[in-house]
């Protein structure tokens, strides 16, 4: 059993540096206990302003189980229910949690915190607000989630992408560990940026805030009350907290939110490159003048890099200022710039060199499939969706393994329609069984069933096929 003593030895920490300096002749030590109450008020006051805006999250599906006593394995399916947290960003009922939270689910549930009318919170354990909650869209690179709840004047805390962390600093996480609603623990900043895959282009932050599952998706705080970051993962050797906790920084997550709120996805930010890390090894081998960093291995033909004069092989020191030491330094700097003209520093035969680079937005085949789909022909009001055949012109945009159903463009965000599960980009191919071939054949297939008949829809999502259910309202 660990030592009860990190909440003591941060407030002993903190108080050479907020207690006043000892008048002569008297002691500081009698002031001590002043400071310790005015320190519990700070935090509990903290607590209180926060934790309206940090929600619970079931969810429930189905999935597979391995078999017993020569069974095959995944021989059965059960339905299986999960936890998580969330945070109100937008009072209007726009909620933020971790994409592997709903991952798989047929059924979200957002439960708030406390009974709300309008802006005022009333504080009282026994309520609870339950809400069916729409899934707008997830970014598995980021693991970040966006859900809507129809709701509105609800307590939130907005994302901002200018929202920073320093190492040392005060956190605090926030959310439903183990299912236990409303938890809050305290740490610091282990590290404002760690790289913890060395090949994957993502940073986080880490914290020794005690974060344990079920607090994936809900906010991490600082003194201030700002959401700095999402709660992600921990790393673990026990399955429980070790005082290795992670957390996706706000400006990615608010990066994110803008995109799936706006379009159901996220648009890839480019300058034209192919990059990679650079190893010992790379450097001995290529006479690199260093051997860390980024080293571009490709540049695209026409790209905004090449026009720019970035060149194979240049190591990238710098964009904007912002040093390049690692892939997910080179990501952020993408994606977080405030222009889209950068200022990046190549090192060239050991030389720096300073070019203007445009990044540029990737086009989404969604974004032209938007652009020619008639909404009065187009759209399933029933399923709260824009949807198009999938004929020559839309194979041509997406590869899908069955070339053929429907493909939802959009969402529309008035609550309009059941809640299906349905995401921009899937494909709709049957339902109950039955082949779609057009979005008229889904129309009549939908008005055929009953109120509170049971609808099973199979869908291509992401080259994989999978059943969405729900039962007609």
């Amino acid at each position: 059993m660990g030592k009860p003593i990190p909440l003591l030895a941060a407030a002993a920490f903190l108080l050479p540096a907020i207690a006043p300096a000892a008048e002569p002749g008297r002691s500081a030590v009698g002031e001590r206990p002043s400071i310790l109450r005015e320190l519990n008020g700070a935090f509990s006051q903290l607590a209180d302003r926060v934790s309206p805006a940090v929600v619970q999250i079931l969810v429930s599906g189905y999935g597979t189980v391995s078999g017993q006593d020569g069974q095959p394995a995944a021989a059965f399916v059960v339905r299986q229910h999960g936890l998580g947290s969330g945070v109100i960003v937008d009072s209007a009922g726009y909620i933020v949690t971790n994409a592997h939270v709903v991952q798989g689910a047929q059924r979200i549930v957002v439960v708030l915190p406390a009974a709300v009318t309008g802006r005022t919170v009333r504080q009282d354990s026994t309520r609870k607000r339950v809400y069916s909650a729409y899934l707008l869209g997830t970014h598995p690179e980021s693991d970040i989630a966006v859900l809507k709840i129809d709701a509105a004047g609800l307590p939130a805390l907005p994302l901002r992408a200018t929202a920073m962390v320093k190492q040392g600093e005060l956190v605090f996480a926030i959310g439903s560990p183990q299912g236990l609603a409303s938890t809050v623990t305290m740490g610091v900043v282990s590290s404002a940026a760690r790289q913890v895959d060395l090949d994957a282009p993502t940073l986080f932050i880490q914290t020794d805030a005690p974060i344990n599952p079920g607090n994936s998706g809900g906010p991490l705080v600082n003194a201030e009350g700002e959401v700095v970051g999402i709660n992600t993962f921990i790393l673990s050797g026990s399955g429980g907290n070790e005082g290795l906790g992670f957390a996706v920084p706000a400006p990615v997550a608010r990066f994110v939110y803008d995109g799936l709120r706006k379009r159901g996805y996220v648009h890839r930010v480019e300058i034209g490159i192919a990059a990679q890390g650079i190893t010992p090894e790379l450097a001995s081998g290529l006479g690199l003048a260093r051997d860390w960093g980024v080293l571009v291995s490709d540049v695209a033909p026409g790209g905004p890099a090449e026009k720019a004069g970035i060149r194979e092989g240049d190591v990238l020191d710098a964009v904007d200022s912002r040093r390049i030491d690692s892939l997910p330094d080179l990501t952020a700097a993408l994606y977080l710039a405030n222009d889209p003209v950068l200022h990046i520093r190549v090192l060239r035969g050991g030389q720096p060199k300073d070019l203007m680079v445009r990044a540029v937005e990737l086009d989404h085949p969604l974004d032209e499939m938007v652009d020619f789909s008639n909404p009065d022909r187009y759209l399933v009001r029933q399923l709260g969706i824009l949807a198009l055949d999938v004929d020559d012109k839309v194979r041509k945009m997406v590869r899908l393994r069955q070339p053929s159903g429907v493909m939802v463009v959009a969402r529309t965000l008035d609550g309009t329609g059941v809640n299906s599960g349905l995401l921009p980009g899937d494909a709709i191919h049957a339902l109950n069984r039955v082949p779609i071939e057009s979005v008229e054949a889904l129309r009549r297939a939908i008005e055929e069933r009953r109120r509170g008949e049971p609808v099973v829809l199979q869908v291509e999502r992401e080259a994989r096929f999978r059943y969405l259910f729900f039962d007609m309202e």
